[in-house]
């Protein structure tokens, strides 16, 4: 199964309470922190909704 890389490249302050939450249970609490994830459609949703705080690669 494909894994995604999410690194946060932005800040959470001004965002919204969903996207302080989903950056909280990707496991990211500061700028250039990474972490890798499976490729789900829970995971998905989440980066979804912050996807202009971070940036995602997809690693095998």
């Amino acid at each position: 199964m494909a894994q995604l890389k999410v690194t946060q490249v932005k800040s959470k302050i001004g965002g919204t309470s969903d996207q302080r939450n989903s950056l909280r249970s990707l496991g990211l609490h500061r700028i250039g922190q990474t972490v890798v994830k499976p490729d789900r459609p829970e995971f998905r949703g989440m980066i979804h909704a912050v996807r202009h705080l971070v940036r995602v690669e997809e690693v095998d």
